[in-house]
């Protein structure tokens, strides 16, 4: 029997190439996915970007990690 395509004939053809497609989308987008959680993770110092040397000393002593007079003397070393 040549022509017999199983118990679900055609529609078990189309189903399959459905399947197929749902599972190769699935891969590349949990791919995509684990690529951009790598990227955003914590400790990656991409906040720094973009800031200039008195912006980051000025963050700095606003989160209370340098004192007033640290502040002062690299606010002074910056030329700013």
């Amino acid at each position: 029997m040549m022509g017999n395509w199983g118990e679900f004939g055609w529609w078990g053809m189309g189903l399959g190439f459905i399947f197929m497609i749902l599972f190769w989308l699935l891969i590349i987008l949990g791919i995509a996915a684990l690529i951009r959680w790598l990227q955003a993770q914590p400790g990656s110092n991409q906040g720094t970007r973009g800031k200039t040397p008195f912006e980051i000393v000025q963050e700095r002593y606003a989160r209370g990690e340098i004192d007033r007079d640290e502040y002062e003397q690299k606010k002074r070393d910056l030329g700013a």
